[in-house]
């Protein structure tokens, strides 16, 4: 019976150490300092054992299956890396600065720097493969089967082909399209903006690469993000640093795309008071003057309509951002306007240029503006009149022109753009906040993208509120629908700044918890704000 015992003691002893061996494991890898093999750096093990690393920064020690961290101590400086959740026994660490990029993209495995015309020429296998696997998904567009053949040849060929970056770009545009939370989109983009980093490193075009790569930054971090504040600036500057320096790069070269982001960025930066307005009117004539090259140059009708199209944006973001001079602008234009004075198109262009840079109540405006209406009285002439009896304070006159505009306009983009500035009339100078209301949703009705459209009916509901029939929790309810309309405008590139700052400041007046408590209100369920606003919202606190 004892020799049972003693047998039966020697197998769990046996069973033990086995188990012991088993939960062992090895990990190892490089750490480094300021991008090169940091020595003396000593490497300790959560439930295992510790080494110092030498001058080839390597480091291999025994630890647990259950090891939950490696720290790293530098003299009397330490750091954690938590390796609880993560897979494989290889971590390189940068106790400073960052790890290479050439190790962190091919995961430590050697990089092949040659081009596809010598991979095929040699035959190589690994690369043919995983080129004709990727490239069918691709035709396929199924961007989620190809990524992992794709990021093979990623990691390893970076040379191949620039193919791979195109292609690249396009499977992180598919994986931002279905990320489910903001966090697991922010680690996409910030893969992606290296894709842009590392396609310029091995195939050069730096100015064209970063127009696309600040083009991509403006997209997703702001105008599909919700940043606010200090987020919001610190996009907004990486952004025009990229797009900027694209276009000192690309000079008569540049994407129009990327002028327009330019301009858009220059003008949110100042408004925020970070650039000043010298930097605004510096930038805007170079990128008026790029765009006049390309209207120059071009033969095609196509693109000639866009050049023109951009030329008349950029004008739009300059005359709107508040630093444009209209002493300047207009010693500029009058002289063109005095050889031009029968020219209608001349004239209507030259009209929106002054109104959008707010120099509607100059003598050269009122002179162009009855000598357009002289030669044509159309609608757009009209709604010149309009403006110019708007500055002279005679608001009889002005609705009279207003509504003949309104009435003969036929082009909706344009009609749209009136139906804002009635209503914005009609709320600044008889504040009408119902029929103002009206004319701003009939701008949406045709454009429900219309920011400025959508800040009116926003502005219409914040001073509705102190006057607004009802409770206290009634009144403050108005803001929920007021914020849901700047959160609207903050989508449109112009209104981005002003309508993040207005959303943010109006918050504060949503009714509290307690009063919706009292009044068996949850957060998330509908709410509609009646009389005259008639409107369903969204309660949240």
């Amino acid at each position: 019976m004892k020799a049972i015992s003693r047998i039966t003691l020697l197998f769990a002893l046996i069973f033990m150490v086995a188990t012991v061996s088993l939960a062992q494991r090895v990990i190892k890898g490089t750490v480094y300092m300021d991008g090169k093999l940091a020595a003396g750096i000593t490497v300790e093990a959560h439930k295992g054992g510790s080494m110092m690393t030498s001058f080839d920064g390597l480091y291999e020690i025994e630890a647990d299956a259950k090891t939950k961290w490696i720290k790293f101590t530098f003299i009397d400086e330490s750091k954690k890396l938590d390796i609880g959740e993560k897979q494989g026994d290889n971590f390189d660490f940068a106790f400073t600065g960052d790890i290479p990029a050439e190790k962190v993209e091919t995961g430590g495995s050697e990089v092949n720097l040659q081009s596809m015309k010598q991979l095929l020429g040699e035959q190589n296998k690994e690369y043919m493969n995983g080129l004709s696997l990727y490239n069918e998904f691709i035709k396929q567009k199924d961007f989620v089967s190809a990524t992992p053949h794709w990021r093979e040849l990623y990691n390893k060929y970076p040379k191949s082909s620039s193919n791979l970056y195109i292609h690249g770009a396009r499977i992180f545009e598919n994986q931002l399209a279905n990320a489910k939370t903001e966090e697991e989109k922010e680690k996409i983009l910030e893969e992606y903006m290296k894709l842009y980093d590392k396609r310029i490193k091995h195939f050069g075009n730096q100015g064209y690469v970063l127009g696309r790569k600040g083009s991509t930054w403006l997209k997703y971090k702001l105008l599909e993000g919700s940043l606010e504040g200090d987020a919001q600036i610190q996009a907004l500057q990486n952004g025009y640093e990229w797009v900027n320096q694209s276009v000192d790069e690309q000079g008569n070269d540049t994407e129009l795309a990327v002028l327009v982001l330019l301009m858009q960025t220059t003008k949110a930066l100042f408004k925020l008071e970070i650039l000043p307005k010298e930097t605004v009117v510096f930038n805007y004539e170079k990128c008026n003057s790029i765009v006049n090259v390309n209207i120059e140059n071009e033969t095609d009708p196509v693109n000639l309509k866009k050049a023109k199209e951009v030329q008349v944006y950029i004008e739009d973001i300059f005359g709107k951002s508040g630093a444009a001079d209209c002493e300047a602008l207009i010693s500029i234009i009058t002289p063109k306007y005095e050889e031009n004075n029968s020219d209608i198109e001349f004239i209507k262009n030259m009209l929106r240029r002054l109104r959008r840079a707010n120099c509607d109540d100059s003598k050269l405006y009122e002179k162009a503006t009855e000598k357009l209406y002289e030669l044509e009285p159309s609608a757009e002439a009209a709604f010149n009149m309009a403006h110019r009896y708007l500055k002279l304070e005679d608001m009889e006159k002005a609705k009279v022109y207003y509504n003949q505009a309104l009435d003969q306009e036929t082009d909706q983009e344009l009609l749209a753009g009136y139906y804002y500035e009635y209503g914005l009339f009609i709320f600044a100078k008889e504040h009408d906040l119902a029929v103002a209301r009206t004319y701003a949703k009939k701008a949406l009705a045709i454009n429900p993208n219309n920011c400025e459209a959508n800040m009116l009916v926003g502005d219409i509901y914040v001073a509705a509120s102190s006057g607004f029939s009802g409770s206290n929790l009634e009144k403050s309810a108005i803001f929920w629908l007021a914020v849901d309309y700047f959160t609207k405008a903050r989508r449109g590139e112009d209104c981005v700044v002003d309508a993040s700052k207005k959303a943010t400041t109006y918050k504060k007046y949503f009714p509290n918890k307690e009063e919706a408590f009292m009044n068996d209100l949850k957060e998330g369920n509908s709410y509609k704000v009646g009389g005259w606003i008639n409107e369903t919202t969204t309660i949240r606190f």
